[in-house]
């Protein structure tokens, strides 16, 4: 059994990782919020020490290494802008890191925190669920074998609501989220990337506070790709079902369907970084630099 710290245990994603080091078999010692609405703590860890103020969660992490239990993996869930910060406190603190997307907001981050993990002699994990989901593993062992010259079109829309408390928030400041590019894309920017290969041309055509769009000429593929976080953007079919989410990826006129399935791959990359088959930083770098060259472009 390890012991795992989570940071950002208020947010939209924190129950994911809660499952995940529960259904993995390993215990949290101890979270961090500034929020205190983390009732959630008691579906997965009711015992784990919660803290408000990094400060104290700082000390009790020391004060556990002191009385000889060591934290072994500090999961990182707080907003975009603090990864950097978060993931350097875990590694300091020597233990492993898992960090949510995007890993950070600029690429140089990428390099720094790689030669800390030289200092410190711990790794960081990235999330990268959707390299794990079967339909994109499958599309992407056709992709591999398919004519060398082979050329796909693909037009990827990705539209999830959100309301005026967006903006708000963290999430409408480019300077903490990355903006929307890089706050709602940068894991599918990862995915055609990983299946499709590298960027040839990077061509952006609207980024503002509610949508960015573009087109991209990767090795295997020209994307033309648009994400917003604006329900006026929602096609007819979504609104006349009353969803207020629409994905779709269309892949030389054919839609390709990876809605479900989702719900354990949080569980499934903890256990391959469990099993030390975990996606390291140098693998998530190239969507780094990606998402980075649109938000300066735009």
């Amino acid at each position: 059994m390890k012991n795992f710290a989570l940071i950002g245990a208020g947010g939209y994603i924190a129950p994911r990782h809660m499952k995940a080091i529960k259904d993995t078999g390993n215990k949290l010692v101890a979270a961090l919020d500034k929020n205190d609405s983390v009732g959630i703590l008691d579906s997965y860890f009711p015992e784990t020490d919660f803290f408000t103020e990094f400060e104290r969660f700082d000390r009790h992490i020391d004060k556990l290494k002191r009385h000889g239990i060591q934290t072994d993996y500090v999961s990182v869930c707080s907003p975009n802008y603090l990864h950097d910060s978060h993931i350097r406190f875990g590694l300091r603190a020597g233990a492993d890191v898992i960090c949510e997307k995007p890993l950070v907001l600029n690429p140089w981050n990428v390099d720094a925190l790689m030669e800390m993990e030289k200092e410190t002699g711990h790794h960081v994990y990235t999330i990268l669920q959707l390299r794990l989901h079967p339909a994109i593993m499958a599309l992407k062992e056709k992709v591999q074998n398919s004519p060398a010259d082979k050329k796909y079109d693909i037009d990827l829309r990705y539209i999830t609501s959100r309301g005026h408390w967006y903006h708000i928030s963290w999430k409408g400041d480019i300077a903490k989220s990355g903006g929307i590019a890089t706050n709602i894309g940068v894991h599918f920017f990862d995915m055609l990337m990983w299946i499709f290969g590298d960027v040839k041309e990077n061509e952006v055509t609207q980024h503002d506070a509610n949508t960015a769009a573009g087109k991209l000429v990767l090795e295997k593929a020209n994307v033309t790709w648009f994400l917003s976080i604006d329900p006026n953007n929602l096609p007819s079919e979504a609104i006349s079902a009353g969803k207020r989410t629409y994905r779709s990826l269309n892949i030389d006129g054919d839609q390709f369907e990876f809605s479900d399935g989702f719900t354990e791959l949080h569980t499934q990359s903890y256990q391959k970084i469990l099993n030390g088959e975990g996606f390291r930083i140098s693998e998530t770098k190239s969507a780094i630099e990606l998402v980075h060259a649109i938000r300066n472009k735009a």
